[in-house]
């Protein structure tokens, strides 16, 4: 156990005091739940904002349990610990790839370096959201430590209610020990890829439309393009390749690595302008399809380890929202307009449609609409300003925003982007809490923005 300030989310714009406690084995967890602090699972820290930050209390962390249960390589079927990270997976999945014969991730977000409780406490979504849904959709079961002491398997058909309520609740409901996971069976670990540069935001929805037989959709974004430019940027289009050629070898670290923080001046209108500027012009204007190893469709940035130092020692907000289908023609173009006129300095723009699949979760993100994820340097007011008119465009379309990239929306936002968030509320544990949990559920109207204070 240990007082420790080094606990912090990816965006690194919260700072904070915590009590650690790290568990080596399953029967050890139930002890470290005692105590007056509130609790909270902590894995790899990838959530950006205040969503896996438990200032005043303790966090637990769990990438001690990160162990394989099993692995049924006929059903692709795999139970493990929630310690386990969704790179460890892939690792195995490598070792039992055969040709015309893988498993993969049935889901996965933006990094391989997320632990499985991770995963399902903030329920990821990737870029095949049309086509697979959520994480949990995936989810066969979890056991579930509640601080009673007494340990729940949850699933479907048993304590449904603390299933639902679990995917997405931002480890709120109890600790996750471990999870049964359905893999995908896929043709090969080989991908088949299109990179495609458009021009506006009309020829993103007609890629998006065309592209309907492929697995995985994204794309990037120049948030500093306006005018008849509004909105380009380059669509990746992508599934697995049919092949017999042998797997690619796994990326097990970061091939490069950002050692210390970058300046604070070194991301600003004119550098980010340029770089956007350059990347868009490097994709083709019609598609050149490509086979390649899955590491840069799905995990790009993973290969500069602490790439989030580029924002310097302030660190920088991660906004993502979604807004419904029938209002994006007007919310999607006022997003991107607010970001351009502000010239804020975001070259991580993603842009993606979510398809009609439901999530599982009670306070799952996603919904049938156009979501928009942006990273803004933290610049104090100026950066606060922005992220609010953001807010006001999104609930203004009937949107809202991703807690698990979230570190300063207010409780109306939250509660009007969640509505059923009361009924989630009765499935928290009452020993287990974070700053987001405080900050979002307080009244309406409350001036609290959490217990975390930003650099």
């Amino acid at each position: 156990m240990a007082l420790r300030d080094d606990m912090l989310s990816w965006g690194r714009a919260h700072r904070a005091l915590h009590e650690v406690r790290r568990p080596g084995f399953a029967e050890e967890a139930p002890a470290m739940l005692g105590g007056q602090a509130p609790v909270l699972a902590y894995g790899m820290g990838r959530s950006y904002g205040d969503s896996c930050l438990n200032p005043g209390g303790t966090l637990l962390d769990m990438r001690g349990l990160d162990r394989w249960i099993a692995f049924d390589q006929e059903a692709g079927l795999i139970e493990v610990e929630a310690g386990l990270t969704l790179a460890d997976i892939l690792e195995q999945l490598h070792r039992v790839a055969a040709p015309g014969r893988c498993w993969f991730l049935p889901v996965t977000p933006g990094t391989k370096f997320v632990t499985v409780g991770g995963a399902i406490a903030n329920d990821v979504h990737g870029k095949n959201h049309h086509t697979a849904g959520c994480f949990g959709h995936h989810l066969i079961s979890f056991r579930l430590l509640r601080s009673g002491g007494t340990v729940r398997r949850c699933s479907p058909t048993e304590n449904a209610d603390l299933f639902a309520a679990t995917i997405g609740g931002l480890g709120l409901t109890g600790l996750i020990l471990s999870a049964t996971i359905q893999l995908k069976p896929v043709p090969s670990l080989w991908m088949e890829v299109e990179d495609i540069r458009y021009r506006d935001l009309h020829a993103f929805h007609a890629l998006t439309a065309e592209s309907a037989d492929w697995d995985y959709t994204v794309a990037w974004v120049d948030c500093l393009a306006g005018g008849a430019e509004l909105g380009r940027g380059i669509f990746t289009r992508a599934r697995h390749a049919v092949t017999d050629r042998a797997p690619p070898p796994p990326r097990l670290a970061p091939r490069l690595s950002m050692p210390m923080d970058a300046p604070g001046f070194l991301l600003n209108g004119m550098t980010v302008g340029a770089f956007n500027a350059l990347y868009w012009r490097r994709a083709p204007e019609r598609p050149i399809r490509r086979i390649g190893p899955y590491e840069p469709v799905f995990y790009p940035l993973d290969a500069i380890r602490g790439w989030n130092r580029l924002y310097g020692v302030a660190g920088f907000y991660q906004y993502q929202c979604v807004v419904p289908h029938a209002a994006s023609a007007e919310a999607v173009p006022a997003l991107l307009r607010a970001v351009a006129e502000a010239r804020d300095a975001s070259f991580l723009a993603v842009l993606k449609t979510l398809g009609d699949v439901r999530s599982p979760g009670m306070l799952s993100f996603p919904m049938p609409g156009v979501t928009l994820a942006l990273d803004l340097p933290n610049r104090g007011t100026r950066t606060h300003d922005l992220l609010n008119r953001l807010d006001a465009i999104t609930a203004g379309a009937g949107g809202r925003i991703y807690p698990a990239k979230d570190g300063r929306v207010s409780p109306g936002d939250f509660q009007r982007g969640f509505p059923n968030w009361r009924d989630f509320a009765r499935h928290v544990d009452p020993h287990f809490s974070s700053s987001f949990w405080r900050r979002v559920s307080a009244p309406a109207g409350h001036p609290t923005r959490g217990d975390v204070a930003p650099c």
